[in-house]
């Protein structure tokens, strides 16, 4: 329980520190990553001479395209998360080029996905309408992006570097460890001897 509530306690506190760019950009990669949940696919059959439709989520059909798409919500929820704790990295760019760019790849990958649809076992298979909200989704997210890059927010900075150098740890003189073999030449002629 007590694990839970630290957790809780780190997402509360990060969630505050965040800038209001930042919430916009975890408002839509939680929304892109919802929204894999919602209806993507609508599988169709022919069973017992009718016609038979369901749909599909995107974990219904799990694919590498899906695969990026969870990555990208994930990813930039867990980038926005380290910020909100103030932890030191650079990415290239800053955090806004990194998450538009994350939303243009996810949007890419919903278009190409359009032409490319998952396999329905020789039925077709349409799109549904939780996947124009997972493009949307994607678009936002691009747009969130923008306007954090806009905003030129500072990032954190780097921890500095460790200045002391590692501690060498040597034997003691006449401290040898047992067996050890001795490049002495004329105890190496007396031993052959």
């Amino acid at each position: 329980m007590q694990t839970v509530r630290g957790a809780v306690q780190r997402l509360t506190s990060s969630w505050r520190a965040l800038a209001p760019e930042q919430r916009l950009a975890a408002f839509a990669a939680a929304a892109l990553f919802v929204t894999m949940l919602l209806p993507w696919y609508q599988l169709q059959r022919v069973v017992k001479g009718r016609i038979d439709t369901h749909d599909v989520s995107a974990f219904g059909v799990f694919s590498f395209v899906e695969a990026a798409v969870l990555l990208v919500g994930l990813g930039v929820l867990l980038l926005l998360f380290l910020r909100g704790e103030e932890r030191g990295f650079h990415l290239p760019g800053g955090d806004g080029t990194v998450i538009f760019a994350a939303g243009v790849w996810a949007a890419f990958l919903l278009f190409f996905r359009v032409f490319d649809r998952p396999p329905g076992g020789g039925y077709p298979v349409g799109i549904a309408w939780g996947f124009f909200v997972a493009f949307v989704a994607a678009g936002f997210l691009a747009y969130a992006g923008a306007r954090l890059r806009a905003a030129h927010r500072p990032e954190p900075p780097l921890p500095p570097e460790s200045e002391t150098e590692p501690t060498v740890r040597r034997r003691p003189p006449g401290d040898e460890a047992p067996a050890q073999l001795s490049f002495d030449e004329a105890e190496t002629q007396r031993l052959r001897e």
